[in-house]
């Protein structure tokens, strides 16, 4: 569903008109992809700013703040029942003044209106259409509506406003105290590493009844990823060795992977499954599910070492490669749901194409490794490609060695990708977030760790200059957006946090100390412009925001980790790498604010969680000095190890470096709060070094 607001100028509504579209408004000049869709509707929408407040308040009339994103199914429907309609957008225009957000770019702006969907009806989704007074106070929000439903709702809000415009102005009063109210109150600092390590202990147990254990996932659908989740669950099997965390980790991963939600010609993944086995999907495939995906399954591959997880990482950015990068190495947003004007249409397939495309036995084996049958696995006869079982059991019922199945498949797969890029493609959603790209930037680094392929370090390389270049200003701060060669909205804290976490990971990797300055840099920013020292956590919008009714904090954890648990995570990092004690005092003065909050409810505080188990355990300072280091690094960082911040190179260039670089042999150093073990030369030696804590 999706969030709909108008507010655009009726002089405006011919402007650049031709026969072709009669209609152009002022989303025309929009660099989101989601607008410019809206930008022949005959309704005479506007962008979020000055010259849309400006004329409701003139004007006296209510805004429609509406708020979708390219990738949202139901966004495209609604754009076509109700926003194409002229009756529909004829009363729009004389009643209200129309204002379309994609929350891709502002999610700033979908905040504060999700929070009123939810604080009036329990719920939000989008299209999220809110009602606001010219202000920008809301008083009314719902989300998809058919026409008449939506011209129905239009004429009572009209109605209630002119007759009763007091209770309007009251709800809207009482409505913005309580989204300004959510903030939490300061909690005193307690990160006691006694109690951490009992509150981390208890984690699975906690989120433990809530796991499918057979088909992976949470029990409920639809059902969505949550890489952090699972990530989590990584982590507390490193640390307690606790079996069963493990087996929920890889039954998600390996049901995933045979499921519908995963695209089994193309590679990626769509955002969730409609139904508890993975098979159904939505279809719409967004860059931050496939990036923290990629992380997923990259240290799942480093603990279990299953080829079916390489073929994953492989063929995802095989696909994100292929599908979702742009020319200057930046990666696209999502990819819609829709083409053709159906859902799924791009991706399925009937028995009879099945079969015209591949030989009897071919079609055979391939119909009954897919699922495929004549009545369809779907809807209207369509099949959507899943798998049952793996392929060596799947070989053996059929039967096949697993080399002529795999050799089978490579064959068939390879025709079937070839005809099914002939059809229409769904539309690509191409504006660049300096958020998500940073996700896809570690999902490059930790496919390159697990797989050894040096083009993904290269990827990820240059994306982090792209975004260096074109988003990163000469004051410090960020852009956020990326489109047509320009960015133009300023960065929100996701944009700090998640930039600052990829270029540690970064600077991990490589030992360009390049790359640690510039996490640090991005962190001082986001303290000074972001962080509320009276509840000590960020708002998600720094202190220059202008024409919003609220300053919102992102906390909990969901599909993407929170931009106040990713800072957190950041700071306590930095602050070791600099021997920076004030940033582990902010980091820990953070968990202290949610950690009464994260044993009931481990799914949404995931990433804090994490955090939890590093302070509780302790982190191991690795350093790799010498001419060799490199080469040593990335054979360490082939294991799993949580629990492990690198650093080296050829200059002690860190604090923690300091009297380490020995002439003529390349030295691995592990240490424990500045103390060290005897230095080796081996990794196998170093490894050794970190077990049994």
């Amino acid at each position: 569903m999706s969030t709909t607001i108008s507010s655009c100028g009726q002089e405006k509504r011919n402007e650049g008109s031709n026969e072709k579209y009669p209609y152009t408004n002022a989303l025309i000049h929009s660099s989101s992809p989601y607008l410019l869709e809206h930008a022949h509707n005959p309704v005479n929408w506007y962008p979020w700013g000055k010259e849309a407040l400006e004329k409701a308040a003139k004007e006296k009339k209510l805004l429609i703040i509406s708020i979708g994103y390219s990738a949202c199914h139901w966004c495209h429907v609604m754009e076509k029942q109700s926003y194409s309609d002229t009756s529909v957008a004829n009363y729009m225009n004389d009643h209200f003044v129309s204002i379309k957000v994609d929350r891709e770019e502002r999610p700033d702006i979908d905040q504060i209106y999700m929070n009123a969907c939810q604080l009036i009806n329990g719920n939000g989704g989008w299209p999220l259409n809110a009602f606001a007074l010219p202000g920008g106070k809301p008083f009314y929000a719902v989300t998809y509506l058919p026409k008449e439903q939506w011209l129905d709702l239009l004429h009572q809000i009209v109605k209630i406003y002119t007759q009763e415009p007091e209770k309007v102005n009251e709800q809207a009063e009482e409505l913005t105290k309580g989204i300004q109210g959510q903030d939490l109150v300061k909690q005193p600092i307690d990160t006691v590493t006694a109690k951490l390590k009992t509150i981390y202990a208890g984690l699975f147990d906690s989120v433990k009844s809530s796991i499918d254990f057979t088909n992976g996932g949470f029990s409920r659908a639809p059902k969505f990823p949550m890489p952090n989740a699972w990530e989590l669950l990584l982590q507390y099997y490193h640390f307690t060795g606790h079996k069963e965390a493990l087996d929920a980790v890889t039954t998600t991963l390996n049901k995933m992977a045979l499921g519908g939600i995963y695209d089994q010609l193309g590679g990626g993944f769509a955002r969730y499954s409609t139904d508890q086995k993975w098979r159904v999907p939505h279809f719409e495939k967004m860059l931050y599910d496939n990036a923290q995906l990629v992380t997923l399954y990259s240290q799942a591959y480093k603990i279990t070492h299953n080829p079916l997880y390489a073929k994953v990482i492989r063929q995802t950015l095989d696909f994100i490669q292929r599908e979702m990068t742009s020319p200057e190495g930046g990666f696209y947003s999502s990819i819609n749901a829709d083409s053709e004007g159906e859902e799924g249409k791009f991706y399925v397939w009937t028995k009879h194409e099945i079969d015209s495309l591949l030989d009897d036995k071919a079609a055979a084996i391939i119909e009954a490794y897919y699922q495929i049958t004549s009545a369809g696995n779907w809807e209207n006869g369509n099949n959507i490609l899943y798998r049952k079982e793996d392929d060596a059991k799947f070989a053996r019922d059929h039967p096949l060695s697993e080399d002529e199945l795999h050799h089978l498949l490579q064959k068939s797969d390879k025709i079937l990708f070839g005809a099914r890029a002939k059809r229409i493609h769904p539309s690509v959603d191409d504006k660049v977030l300096t958020s998500w790209n940073a996700l896809m930037i570690s999902g490059y680094l930790e496919a390159y760790h697990a797989l050894g392929d040096k083009d993904y370090l290269g990827a990820a390389l240059k994306c982090a200059h792209f975004i260096e270049k074109e988003m990163l200003q000469k004051d410090g701060s960020l852009w956020r957006n990326y489109l047509h060669h320009k960015p133009d909205i300023q960065g929100m804290l996701d944009d700090y946090a998640f930039f600052s976490d990829a270029c540690i990971h970064l600077y991990q990797t490589t030992f360009d100390i390049h790359w640690l300055n510039l996490a640090k840099e991005l962190s001082a920013y986001a303290l000074k412009h972001f962080y509320n020292p009276q509840n000590g956590l960020f708002y998600y919008t720094s202190d220059e925001a202008s024409h919003l009714i609220a300053r919102n904090q992102e906390i909990e954890d969901n599909v993407l980790p929170s931009s106040n648990s990713v800072m957190a995570n950041v700071l306590y990092r930095l602050g070791i790498y600099f021997d920076e004690p004030p940033y582990i005092g902010t980091s820990g003065e953070m968990l202290s604010q949610v950690i009464r909050a994260i044993p009931s409810g481990v799914p949404y505080f995931a990433n804090w969680a994490k955090l939890l188990g590093v302070m509780q355990k302790g982190l191991y300072e690795v350093a790799i000095m010498g001419n060799k280091a490199a080469v040593q690094n990335t054979v360490m960082q082939q294991h799993y190890l949580p629990d492990a911040l690198f650093m080296g190179g050829e200059k002690e260039n860190l604090p923690l470096l300091q009297d380490k670089l020995m002439s003529g042999q390349t030295t691995i150093y592990v240490c424990e709060n500045k103390v060290c073990k005897l230095p080796v030369t081996e990794v196998k030696r170093a490894l050794e070094q970190m077990k049994g804590r």
